[in-house]
């Protein structure tokens, strides 16, 4: 049985997500539907790219995603369907794969090319509903578009490097349901580069020189627990996911803040690592 996988800004309040639900389900009575995310920020590339790029490999190979992010059709934003790592993606070229085909070549990307017979103001629901449902099906992707090589990167999403590997200039990319900020600075970029060396990174006037593997790392649990006081403490971490993550330990918007609401970070805003010397 297909699933097919849904990511959009949407939100709830509207009948968007519904109506493609709706639609798949008229295709397709069997098909399982999951819902990924319908809160991405309106029209959020690299959260968007960073929710699907974290989420993707948890599901069967075959699994057919739809991304409804900025999927007007123009002439600066066509429409794709990707297969990759044994996944089919369906979204617009706009960047949102970029990061997902920056680590993992594509098998195959087509050009959607069914729009002559569709004619749609809704494309998810009319377009990447009749693709999807087509590959559920077992059909394959060029009788949907046409085999292009290459798709749209997300602009300054890969961090700077200066000529003497002395500093890294990455960027907030993403802010989770904590508050919590991640940057675009992978794990394993971090250390090809840092090479042993001792560190210091600046977000604003905030400076860090220790990056955990766990949030309660910070914590020390001699002290009796009264006594503490960690909640709301900010420190940096390598996420889940890989990616250098400023955080507050236990954060909380409404009661002891969060990184991004204490240290006034937003998506977008640098993130600066400095390597000192030996």
């Amino acid at each position: 049985m297909a699933i097919i996988t849904l990511t959009t800004d949407f939100g709830e309040k509207d009948h968007f997500a519904g109506a493609v639900k709706g639609a798949i389900y008229s295709e397709l009575p069997e098909v399982r539907i999951v819902d990924i995310s319908h809160s991405v920020s309106p029209f959020n590339i690299p959260e968007a790219a960073y929710i699907i790029q974290n989420v993707y490999h948890s599901f069967p190979k075959g699994t057919i995603h739809i991304i409804g992010i900025d999927s007007e059709l123009n002439d600066d934003n066509k429409h794709i369907a990707v297969k990759l790592d044994d996944h089919y993606f369906i979204c617009a070229n706009n960047g949102i794969m970029s990061m997902l085909c920056s680590e993992i070549a594509p098998e195959k990307i087509v050009k959607i090319n069914i729009h002559d017979k569709i004619h749609s103001n809704f494309p998810v629901l009319d377009v990447f509903v009749k693709v999807a449902c087509h590959i559920a099906r077992g059909g394959t992707l060029e009788v949907i578009g046409k085999n292009i090589d290459s798709i749209k990167p997300i602009k300054n999403i890969s961090p700077y490097v200066n000529d003497d590997k002395t500093q890294i200039i990455g960027s907030i990319i993403y802010i989770d349901n904590y508050g919590n900020v991640v940057t675009n600075i992978r794990k394993k970029f971090f250390e090809t580069i840092q090479k042993g060396r001792a560190f210091e990174i600046s977000a604003r006037n905030y400076k860090f020189k220790t990056i955990h593997s766990k949030y309660s790392d910070i914590v020390n649990f001699e002290i009796p627990e009264e006594k503490r006081n960690d909640e709301g403490r900010g420190l940096v971490v390598f996420n889940s996911s890989g990616y250098v993550e400023i955080a507050v330990y236990k954060s909380n918007s409404a009661t002891v803040g969060s990184a991004s609401t204490l240290m006034g970070l937003n998506i977008m805003d640098t993130v600066t690592v400095n390597f000192l010397k030996e």
